[in-house]
């Protein structure tokens, strides 16, 4: 009896199968239970291929969980703190962070911060720690600079990016952390970067100002559901981290007079995501970055492994998404898709010069609009900016592999501007599905220089000739035998 029960015959299973099939579904409730977990593991299988990203990289990202409740919870408010807006609160913030990191072994722990004006210096992130916003909570960045710490540059630019020697710390700082949380219900981490906009530009400030948040050497990192705004510089600077995801942001500064304001820049980072977000700020709304010419070449730290998604950006003093200009260490397999930019001055931009070396490889632009942009796909090879003399000026990046899909859009003063060099040649990049509306009646609009690759089907406006042509189906029409050829035309 035992083995007719593990191994049943064909004739055995075929009669139970009839018999059990009536038996199971005439109960509703054990088919209700059925379809319940078939529908679970359905969105549990949805949840890792697509939210996580499983499937969208070469190879499979770390494994990630979502954030566990922790253990232990603390309210700012527990340790003196007043949310008035005048108070001063840095040692409520740093006793709330040194009560938690003695947590870390069993979990870690949440600091709540509630409703009210929480006015604070810069303050050192724990890891196993969740920093959590409740709405209408306003964490606000002293704006006198002698609250905020000096700093060594970065390792791999040398420089303070706008002064030599020491550079100002980030409002919320982490360094050597693992399981990092920030989010909320939508609170705010504002970096009243208003005088510090002014000073810069009366050339007040002998030191290079320090992002809104910058985590460092850092892994296993969150940061959702809140907003940052105005930030004295680049607003989210994640360095050399690793399984990072940002999602559901919303970033704002004012669009002019706040300088060097960037969104996001993701520095010589590997396995991340950004998603679902909104982003309006006085620079390059996203910004991927790894290292500052020889000194990034020496760190050598790429940013590779990254998906950018669902996103509606605008910048009307730089680039919607950049790649660049500080990419010394690399940039690779990077995937950007499903973004609105909107009333910028550019939209999707690799910038690169002489003496940056490595290269921007494998990156794919997937069902992008362009709405109200004066130039909409550009890549530049001479942005010539340099940290200090000692670079070499023959350390060529080599810029390859990039594809255009799904390219939508209206009121494009340029719609494509690619220019290669003849010691910096763009190789490889191709065209499919496109169609911008164009804002300005003249030749040239699609311009081209020492660039070689392909345009598959037909696209408006007409592809620059040094482009091959193939239909859909992937046959060859017109080989172009013009790949040096350049036409490019900053007057328009």
């Amino acid at each position: 009896m035992v083995d007719t029960l593990t191994s049943p015959s064909p004739s055995m299973w075929r009669f139970h199968h009839r018999r059990w099939i009536p038996a199971l579904f005439s109960s509703y409730k054990t088919l209700f239970t059925l379809l319940w977990i078939v529908g679970f593991t359905s969105v549990f299988i949805w949840q890792h291929n697509v939210v996580e990203g499983f499937l969208i990289f070469r190879r499979p990202l770390v494994s990630r969980s979502f954030p566990q409740l922790r253990p232990f919870s603390f309210n700012l408010t527990d340790f003196g703190a007043v949310g008035d807006g005048i108070t001063l609160n840095t040692k409520a913030f740093e006793d709330a962070v040194s009560a938690i990191s003695k947590l870390g072994k069993r979990g870690g722990g949440q600091l709540n911060v509630p409703a009210g004006k929480w006015l604070t210096a810069p303050f050192n992130l724990t890891s196993h720690m969740t920093l959590f916003l409740a709405e209408d909570a306003v964490l606000l960045a002293i704006d006198d600079e002698k609250y905020w710490p000096l700093m060594p540059p970065l390792p791999s630019y040398g420089y303070g990016r706008e002064h030599g020697g020491p550079r100002y710390g980030s409002f919320i700082h982490g360094q050597h952390l693992k399981d990092i949380v920030i989010t909320g219900h939508n609170g705010t981490i504002n970096g009243q970067g208003q005088k510090w906009w002014k000073k810069f530009r009366q050339k007040r400030l002998n030191h290079t100002r320090g992002p809104l948040v910058q985590i460092m050497w850092s892994s296993d990192i969150l940061i959702s559901n809140i907003t940052l705004r105005d930030s004295p510089f680049w607003t989210l600077h994640p360095y050399d981290c690793k399984n990072v995801t940002i999602r559901n942001m919303t970033i704002l500064a004012p669009i002019f007079q706040a300088p060097n304001t960037d969104g996001i820049d993701p520095d010589s980072c590997e396995d991340m995501i950004i998603e679902d977000s909104y982003i309006s700020v006085g620079d390059d709304a996203i910004a991927i970055k790894s290292g500052w010419d020889q000194y990034g070449i020496a760190y050598g730290k790429p940013s590779k492994n990254i998906l950018i998604r669902n996103l509606v950006v605008r910048s009307m003093v730089s680039a919607g998404i950049s790649i660049g200009s500080e990419m010394s260490g690399g940039v690779s397999n990077v995937t950007i898709e499903n973004i609105l930019i909107w009333k910028s001055r550019r939209a999707v931009r690799i910038k690169t010069a002489a003496g940056r070396g490595a290269y921007v490889r494998d990156i794919k632009y997937r069902n992008i609009t362009f709405d109200n942009v004066r130039v909409g796909i550009i890549i530049k090879t001479d942005y010539n900016e340099h940290p200090d003399k000692g670079y070499n000026p023959k350390a060529f990046p080599v810029i390859r592999d990039i594809s255009y899909r799904s390219i939508y859009g209206e009121g494009v003063r340029v719609p494509v501007r690619i220019q290669g060099s003849a010691d910096i040649p763009v190789r490889n990049v191709s065209f499919k599905d496109m169609s911008v509306g164009i804002a300005y009646k003249k030749k040239h609009i699609f311009q081209c220089a020492y660039l070689q690759g392909r345009v598959i089907g037909s696209i408006f406006p007409a592809p620059c000739k040094n482009l091959h042509l193939y239909d859909e189906q992937g046959r060859l029409v017109r080989k172009s035998n013009s790949e040096n050829a350049s036409d490019i035309d900053y007057d328009i």
